[in-house]
C-alpha cells in the first residue's frame, strides 16, 4: 500500500508539475505554435539539404531556417506592413470626409429598389442595417490605425516574439525527431498509437498551413489584381483582406468581391461590374474550390464539411491561429476514435477512417 501511495502521490505531482509549466508557457503559445509549424513544413527541405551537406545538423539546420525566412517570414511581414499603412489611409479618408461608406450603401439601395422591399418582408430596418454596416466599416479601418499604432508602441515584444518563434525553430529543426522519440518513451499510449497520433498532427498541419496559406495567397493576389485592373481605389488593401478572409471555406474573397460588384452594378458602371462578377465567380471561386479540397481536405483525410466546420470553430476559440488548430483538433479527434474503433470495436468506415488509416498492432507509423 506504501508503495502504491508513492506511486498514486508521484503521478499526482507529475501531472501537477506539467499544467503548471503548460500555464508557464501560455503567454508564449503563438512563437511556439509557429515554431512548431516551420519546423513542420520545412521538415523536407531538412531532410533534402541533409542528403546534400552530410550530418551536420546544426548547418543544415541553419541553412533551412535561412530558406524559412526569405520565403515566408520576411515578406509576410512586408505584406502586413503595407495592409496597416493601407488601412492607416483608409481611416484618415474617412475621418476626412473624402470616403463617406453611407454614400455608397444608400446608392445601392436607390439603385435597386427591391432590396428595400425584400427587407421589409422580413421586418429589417434598412436604417439601422445601413448604420451598422458603416459601422463596421470605420471600426475596421479604426482597428488597423489602432493596429499601427501598437505595432509601433509594441515594437520591442513583436519582435522578442518572432526572435523567440526563430531561436525554437531552429532547435526544433535541429532536435526535433529527438523530441519526437522522447515523447513516444514517455506518453503511456503505447508507440504505435503515440507514432499514429504525432504523424497526424504532423500531415494536418503541414496540409493546413502550407494549403491554406497556398490559396489564401492566390485567392489575395487574383482579388488585388482585378480591382487595380479595374481602377477600384485600395487595391492592395482589399486584396489583402481577401487573402485573410479567404481563410475561411466556402465564403472567403466573395465577403469583399460581391459587395463592390453590387456597388459597381448600383453606379451604373455595368462593365466593370461584369468583369469584377465573371472573374470572382470563374476565377476567385473556382480556385477556391478546386484547390481547397486538393491542398486541405485531401492530406489531412477530412470531409470538406469538417475542414469547414473545424476552422471556423478554430478561428472563434484561438483566433487566427484556429485556421489550423481547428482541422487539427478535428483530425486528431477522428484519430483517437479510430484507434478506439480498432481495437474495442469492429472497423468502421463512418468517420473516415479504416483499417488502411491506422497502424496494426504489431507496426508502427512513420
Amino acid at each position: 500500500m506504501y508503495e502504491k501511495l508513492e506511486t498514486r502521490t508521484f503521478l499526482a505531482l507529475l501531472v501537477g508539475v506539467s499544467l503548471a509549466f503548460v500555464l508557464l508557457m501560455k503567454p508564449f503559445f503563438g512563437p511556439i505554435f509557429w515554431a512548431v509549424a516551420i519546423a513542420l513544413i520545412f521538415h523536407p527541405v531538412q531532410q533534402w539539404l541533409l542528403r546534400r551537406i552530410g550530418d551536420r545538423p546544426n548547418t543544415v539546420a541553419l541553412l533551412t531556417l535561412t530558406l524559412c525566412m526569405v520565403i515566408v517570414v520576411i515578406p509576410v511581414i512586408v505584406l502586413i506592413t503595407s495592409l496597416v499603412a493601407e488601412g492607416v489611409s483608409l481611416y484618415q479618408q474617412i475621418q476626412d470626409g473624402e470616403l463617406r461608406p453611407g454614400e455608397y450603401i444608400d446608392k445601392v439601395t436607390q439603385s435597386f429598389p427591391a432590396i428595400q422591399s425584400l427587407l421589409n418582408q422580413f421586418d429589417i430596418d434598412l436604417s439601422g442595417l445601413r448604420e451598422r454596416a458603416v459601422n463596421a466599416f470605420v471600426g475596421g479601418s479604426q482597428f488597423l490605425a489602432k493596429q499601427a499604432l501598437g505595432v509601433g508602441q509594441n515594437t520591442f515584444q513583436f519582435f522578442l516574439s518572432l526572435a523567440l518563434m526563430v531561436y525554437l525553430a531552429f532547435f526544433l529543426l535541429r532536435d526535433g525527431h529527438k523530441l519526437v522519440e522522447l515523447l513516444i518513451k514517455a506518453l503511456p499510449l503505447g508507440d504505435a498509437r503515440e507514432r499514429l497520433l504525432f504523424a497526424k498532427f504532423a500531415e494536418v498541419t503541414r496540409a493546413t498551413v502550407k494549403g491554406n496559406l497556398l490559396i489564401a495567397i492566390i485567392q489575395g493576389a487574383l482579388g488585388g489584381f482585378i480591382f487595380w485592373v479595374l481602377g477600384i481605389k485600395g487595391a492592395l488593401l482589399w486584396g489583402v483582406v481577401m487573402a485573410i478572409v479567404s481563410l475561411l471555406p466556402a465564403v472567403g474573397a466573395a465577403i469583399v468581391w460581391v459587395p463592390a460588384a453590387v456597388y459597381l452594378f448600383a453606379v451604373g458602371d455595368w462593365v466593370q461590374a461584369t468583369v469584377l462578377t465573371a472573374f470572382g465567380v470563374v476565377v476567385i471561386g473556382l480556385a477556391d474550390n478546386i484547390l481547397r479540397p486538393i491542398f486541405v481536405g485531401r492530406d489531412t483525410k477530412l470531409p470538406d464539411y469538417i475542414v469547414l466546420l473545424s476552422t471556423l470553430g478554430g478561428i472563434v476559440m484561438f483566433g487566427i491561429n484556429g485556421f489550423v488548430m481547428g482541422p487539427l483538433v478535428a483530425a486528431l479527434f477522428m484519430a483517437f476514435w479510430g484507434i478506439f474503433i480498432r481495437e474495442f470495436g469492429e472497423h468502421d468506415t463512418t468517420l473516415g477512417l479504416g483499417p488502411r488509416d491506422l497502424p496494426d498492432d504489431d507496426s508502427s507509423a512513420t
